[in-house]
């Protein structure tokens, strides 16, 4: 009997909240800390129903997806801990200047024949400031927005220069990437060669020059469960639209190398928990996917995402976009379309 009314009062909690989110009424901390610390089986299983209904109340049965083009590669003056393209590091990662049109646009073709809405660039580097890499940026993303075919998006850094936001606006720059990686307390465990605050700098210079929002972070970097709870409320707070979630693929030669892998089981309720947190952002697995889920990669939409990075990642390998592209149809979702500009 007592297992049982146990058992009710979860399902009651679980019921609350869930209707609340429905209704795009905020959680409390206190309630997302709990959800992210649920751990029995049957618990986690009524979590992710909860979360697919979520997914299908504000983004319906639709996939969006975003691929990426390493336009810089290597020699990072940031040392973040799960980078394998960081100067502090010795790794085997690929290095080499930025990438020219015809490469570029060789991207957006392969883009465009999967169905795929966004590029985004993405530079190792530390930031953009004003000269000739933030000109060619801009002619690159020029190069995307003017083929027709694809969203032009951007991953390049920090932005210190309201100027340097709206120069990648006015080049066609729609979608950049920023993420948060983790919770403000576990945040110097991992970086220690810029701040939080810098990273909360360029969301308010992206904002301001009228560039939409894809910010997320990193699970599995030995954060704790209150630090993934409270990422979660921090971008609930930044507001974004786009929310990609990262699972850390340790790689050789950086300090993360030895960190024990998250169970898929535990990254599944995780990106449960994001979806009660963040109802109506866009939630997107991203990097660590292959490698951590496996088997399980296809139960991300149940768990509440509504979108997928396809393509290879920035210095790891994804698995073939075919293979995705099978899997959400096997699911009955379809592909969230490009809006047409009208002629």
């Amino acid at each position: 009997m007592t297992v049982r009314l146990l058992d009710a009062t979860f399902r009651e909690r679980l019921a609350r909240l869930g209707e609340q989110a429905l209704a795009g009424a905020a959680i409390s901390r206190e309630d997302a800390l709990w959800l992210f610390s649920l751990e029995k089986p049957a618990e986690i299983c009524d979590l992710l129903a909860w979360a697919n209904r979520l997914r299908e109340h504000f983004r319906g049965n639709r996939v969006h997806l975003c691929s990426i083009v390493n336009v810089k590669a290597g020699g990072c003056a940031e040392n973040c801990k799960f980078c394998a393209q960081s100067a502090f590091y010795q790794t085997e990662s690929p290095r080499h200047d930025l990438l020219k049109r015809e490469a570029v646009l060789g991207a957006v073709e392969e883009a465009r024949r999967h169905g795929v809405t966004g590029l985004g660039i993405v530079a190792a580097w530390k930031g953009l400031q004003e000269g000739p890499a933030l000109d060619e940026v801009c002619e690159r993303l020029h190069d995307i927005a003017s083929s027709g075919q694809v969203r032009a998006d951007a991953s390049l850094g920090l932005i210190k220069l309201q100027r340097v936001a709206d120069r990648l606006k006015e080049a066609g720059c729609e979608v950049y990437n920023h993420n948060l990686e983790t919770s403000r307390r576990f945040f110097p465990e991992q970086c220690t060669t810029h701040s939080y605050d810098d990273r909360l700098q360029t969301l308010r210079h992206l904002k301001a020059a009228g560039i939409r929002v894809c910010c997320g972070g990193i699970i599995g970097m030995g954060e704790t469960v209150e630090d993934r709870c409270d990422l979660a409320l921090a971008l609930r707070e930044a507001d974004p639209e786009f929310v990609p979630i990262n699972i850390l693929n340790p790689i050789q030669g950086t300090p993360f190398e030895k960190v024990p892998p998250m169970a898929p089981w535990q990254i599944l309720k995780n990106i449960a928990c994001f979806r009660f947190i963040l109802p109506r952002q866009e939630i997107m697995i991203a990097g660590g996917r292959t490698v951590n889920l496996r088997d399980a990669q296809s139960m991300i939409f149940m768990a509440g995402a509504s979108a997928l990075m396809v393509g290879n990642y920035l210095t790891t390998l994804n698995q073939p976009v075919e293979q995705d592209l099978q899997m959400i149809r096997d699911l009955d979702l379809t592909l969230t379309e490009r809006p047409r500009a009208p002629h």
